[in-house]
């Protein structure tokens, strides 16, 4: 082989690395561990509104929990900064739905199983780029033993079901995938 073939192949090969490399200095990409997509240069900060309770059920726990779910997660999930009201990213809502229902029924036609389902309505406002904002409800559940009574399994179904609904309002708002 001839010695001129080899160095000719590695010196095209080498320009065609640098090639890719000025190409690939062109683009950018945001990766984010947290899933989040947040354009930090135009938000700052993010405010969340007390998320009352207007269904027909209370459960004492509900709107504090979400509320400070919400707001933790967004303080640990992204470099925004919370602030108490007016951030450039705002979520505000009310929970509009706490129902048991039953789900499992036996042969003798007693419930086995029953759900807990929570539904809030939220509403985003992104005033950096408003047509990420939006207002939309979410909702999801849990199931416990019909033995045991909603007041006592409210106390691990609450914060289970808060969670899973804070993880879909969060990719919602900041996941622009």
């Amino acid at each position: 082989m001839n010695p001129f073939t080899s160095i000719r192949r590695y010196a095209l090969a080498s320009a065609a690395a640098v090639l890719v490399l000025l190409a690939a200095a062109g683009c950018s990409v945001k990766y984010s561990f947290s899933g989040a997509s947040v354009n930090y240069a135009l938000s700052k900060t993010v405010s969340v509104s007390y998320f009352n309770n207007m269904a027909a059920m209370v459960a004492p726990i509900l709107s504090p929990t979400l509320t400070d779910e919400l707001t933790r997660k967004l303080a640990s999930q992204t470099r925004l900064q919370v602030v108490r009201e007016d951030g450039d990213l705002a979520f505000s809502g009310e929970i509009t739905g706490y129902s048991s229902d039953p789900v499992a029924i036996s042969g003798d036609e007693y419930a086995l199983q029953n759900r807990l389902t929570i539904t809030v309505k939220v509403k985003f406002v992104n005033k950096a780029e408003p047509q990420f904002s939006f207002e939309k409800t979410f909702s999801n559940y849990g199931d416990y033993n019909t033995n045991v009574l909603l007041t006592q399994a409210e106390g691990t179904l609450i914060p289970e079901i808060v969670e899973k609904l804070v993880d879909d309002i969060f990719n919602e708002a900041l996941s622009n995938w």
